[in-house]
């Protein structure tokens, strides 16, 4: 289905359906929160999460389904996302937003998101996590 303008409008079309729905989003964010516990290059962002990541990993699996145009989980349970305000209180600077964009890639690649995929969602995933920058370092 298209609309006048010849824009795509199937939902296939939409990275949640493209990257393999609740099941792969489930499965992208529980190793990107494994990578972030492994990994000694993450180190900055895990210290920003504190001990336990349950709730972490729930809200961000809710989280993506939506703003990849699945569900929209955390909208129905949280109300808007408020991302940066929700974030203010971490000190978020160049360092944590660059292990940020790294571990969520190094997760794309190990949990099988094509390329394609991957290369799109990085460009919007730096756009967000720029944003959120609280620090200037």
């Amino acid at each position: 289905m298209h609309t006048d303008d010849d824009t795509p409008t199937d939902p296939i079309n939409t990275p949640f359906t493209w990257i393999g729905g609740e099941e792969r989003v489930k499965a992208l964010t529980e190793r990107f929160y494994d990578l972030m516990d492994l990994e000694p290059g993450y180190t900055a962002l895990r210290a920003a999460h504190g001990t336990d990541l349950t709730h972490a990993r729930q809200r961000l699996f809710m989280f993506l389904c939506g703003w990849l145009g699945g569900p929209q989980h955390y909208t129905e349970q949280f109300g808007h996302p408020r991302l940066r305000m929700r974030h203010m209180p971490f000190a978020i600077g160049i360092l944590e937003r660059d292990q940020w964009l790294a571990c969520m890639d190094q997760a794309m690649a190990e949990t099988g998101v094509p390329a394609d995929l991957r290369e799109r969602l990085k460009s919007s995933f730096f756009q967000t996590a720029d944003w959120m920058r609280n620090q200037g370092v």
